[in-house]
């Protein structure tokens, strides 16, 4: 069961067609006060994700909501929690809502030295 407070991120990916979806989701997400950040839209690839993409810092509370939005718009998303072992909150721990996007995950910090914490909330890549 998830803690109503653990951290989570949920990379939302778009293309150049859904760039609008995209920006709106990301309005609608920084209006929200159950989103702690809105990261800045990436147009390419950065860190694992090989695509253009934002991320956004909510609490495990906020899951179905966050989810639930996401799907609405059609667009494919990352949805994972921030733990100390950063590949695993990318792949076994993570719930893709969508296409998934292949990650690259040789970027990925080693478990426990997971860079993601210390971050959540505050910045973006």
């Amino acid at each position: 069961m998830t803690s109503p407070d653990a951290p989570y991120h949920a990379h939302i990916y778009y293309d150049l067609a859904e760039h609008p979806a995209a920006a709106a989701l990301r309005e609608d997400f920084g209006r929200d006060p159950a989103i702690l950040f809105v990261g800045a839209m990436t147009d390419g690839g950065v860190g694992p994700h090989p695509i253009a993409q934002y991320e956004v810092h909510f609490l495990g509370a906020s899951i179905p909501a966050v989810t639930a939005a996401i799907e609405a718009t059609g667009l494919r998303a990352l949805v994972h929690p921030l733990t100390d072992d950063d590949l695993a909150d990318h792949t076994t721990l993570a719930h893709w809502i969508g296409e998934p996007v292949e990650l690259d995950v040789t970027v990925l910090d080693p478990p426990g030295v997971n860079q993601g914490i210390p971050r959540f909330g505050v910045s973006d890549f």
